[in-house]
């Protein structure tokens, strides 16, 4: 049995412990769960010539070991000294054109309507929303760039997103960012996940999984969605889903409206003494039924369950901005006050850094532009733009930005030709995995820097790649977490975030 590479206690005597505390008749009533467990497995352990139970488990046990009280015995903690304690991850769901916003490539006014070259695409596939045009034609951006002071040479901003610009000395622009996904769910599946196939836990829950929680009356993984005005792909909460992880690790989505958490509030007549009453006896049920199955998603329930009981009074507070001041509401625009907005969101993103929550998830819908991208791009932009920027203000004046790690990115990129027809004022742009920009800030990422370069046509990267494994890999490092020491056992192997893949990119850490 290999050991969870981070478990604290011994994996052996932890597994000899939950052994010891099967009763007779669980142990007769598994049949064939276990290798040596059960009467199939009696005769198959008198096949291999040993006796039933006398040696540990060798089949692979799902999930980490268990201590002798039933719980894991994996205690979360870094691996080494973190730089960041927390994560807050603004996802722009739909992938934004880095050609119009972040990747300036003022050559190509001159190749308006010509024929992507050959050379450059070099047969890589494309979407088959694309795959049937006769021509591909270059499509220069029509926004102005402007070049803002950071810590290198300066860096090149869309006129689209002025504020952002203005942080330009906190941030690392990513240009260099690329993925092996060329459709929506699997691209923002393996962003999310490390991997195209669903079903495998997020990136929220690993660090939920690995570094546990540092606010008992709030849950470590928080989520909240913004609707664009664009073309907007589904949102599934598998996306936000603890995979095999144990279901504590699972994100919790705050809502805009009266319940930002659904079934929160007690219902008419029912008194917080009442809710408590109800909880001890369920509490109680679920005691009795974990004796009897040692099964930890049991105890999973009942922490969810005391969990939702602290939230009753906590989510209130979290989501009341009458304490907040005119000057900081201010910063964060008029939409501050539309719950569910981008703005209302950075700003309670904040809010839960505040409050020592780990990982905070921020998904902005409407970011696929397939047609009349400069339109749709300029109202996507507005709704982002000053609130993005003010969160990264903000989390500085408080002393938050060294140990709050943001990032800003969406699944893939957009294409340098135009899908469709092509004006100057009117264009659309396809899926382009090859290179896309993203942004970081805080949280051991070195700021004012921009990293990775790629080619007259933002078409293919020629300095500098960053895979997605090496970008969740970096993150993790900063931290504290070794990328290839937190795994978990599932299904007959160790799987982790980065699966087989990932390298630091030192070039972007302080």
């Amino acid at each position: 049995m290999r050991k969870n590479s981070n478990t604290s206690g011994a994996s052996a005597d932890g597994l000899e412990e939950y052994l010891l505390n099967l009763t007779r008749r669980r142990f007769f009533g598994s049949v064939g769960t276990t290798l040596g467990a059960g009467l199939g497995g009696m005769a198959l352990s008198q096949l291999f010539g040993r006796e039933a139970g006398a040696s540990p488990l060798r089949a692979p046990m799902r999930g980490p070991v268990l201590g002798a009280d039933g719980a894991p015995a994996f205690t979360p903690a870094p691996n080494f000294s973190p730089k960041a304690k927390r994560v807050i991850y603004m996802h722009m769901e739909g992938a934004p054109s880095q050609l119009d916003l972040f990747d300036y490539k003022p050559q190509l006014q001159a190749r308006f309507n010509e024929d992507l070259p050959d050379s450059i695409r070099n047969g890589q596939r494309i979407t088959t929303m694309t795959s049937g045009q006769s021509r591909f034609p270059v499509a220069p951006t029509k926004f102005r760039f402007d070049k803002y002071e950071n810590n290198e040479d300066g860096l090149w901003v869309s006129e689209l997103m002025p504020n952002t610009g203005g942080i330009a000395k906190e941030i690392c622009m990513i240009n260099s960012m690329h993925t092996q996904a060329i459709n929506h769910e699997p691209g923002i599946t393996f962003f999310q996940t490390g991997t195209e196939q669903p079903g495998r836990p997020s990136f929220g829950s690993w660090m939920s999984y690995g570094l546990g929680s540092m606010n008992s009356n709030l849950p470590a993984f928080v989520v909240m969605i913004t609707q664009g005005v664009g073309n907007m792909q589904a949102l599934s909460a598998r996306f936000w889903g603890s995979g095999f992880l144990p279901s504590e690790h699972q994100g919790c989505r705050l809502r805009s409206g009266r319940d930002p958490v659904l079934s929160l509030r007690d219902p008419d007549g029912v008194t917080r003494e009442d809710r408590r009453r109800m909880l001890d006896l369920v509490d109680e049920l679920n005691e009795e039924e974990f004796k009897e199955s040692l099964d930890p998603e049991v105890r999973a329930r009942i922490a969810q369950h005391e969990m939702a009981y602290r939230m009753q009074m906590s989510v209130p507070e979290l989501t009341d901005f009458s304490d907040e001041t005119a000057e900081t509401l201010e910063m964060y625009g008029p939409d501050v006050h539309k719950p569910g907005s981008f703005a209302a969101n950075c700003l309670l993103a904040r809010r839960l850094a505040e409050r020592d929550v780990r990982f905070i998830q921020l998904y902005m819908r409407g970011w696929d532009q397939h047609g009349n991208l400069p339109s749709e791009l300029g109202a996507q932009a507005m709704a982002v733009d000053r609130a993005q920027a003010a969160l990264v203000k903000d989390l500085k004046r408080r002393g938050l930005l060294d140990e709050t790690l943001v990032l800003w990115a969406g699944e893939f990129g957009r294409t340098v030709y135009s899908q469709g027809a092509l004006a100057r004022d009117n264009y659309g742009r396809d899926h382009h995995p090859r290179c896309f920009s993203i942004w970081a800030a805080g949280g051991g990422i070195k700021p004012g820097v921009s990293w990775g370069k790629t080619d007259d046509y933002s078409y293919n990267i020629i300095e500098n790649p960053v895979e997605v494994h090496d970008l969740h890999a970096t993150l993790l490092h900063l931290l504290g977490v070794d990328h290839k020491k937190q795994v978990f056992r599932a299904q007959g192997r160790d799987f982790r975030l980065t699966d087989v893949k990932g390298e630091l990119v030192r070039g972007i850490m302080a």
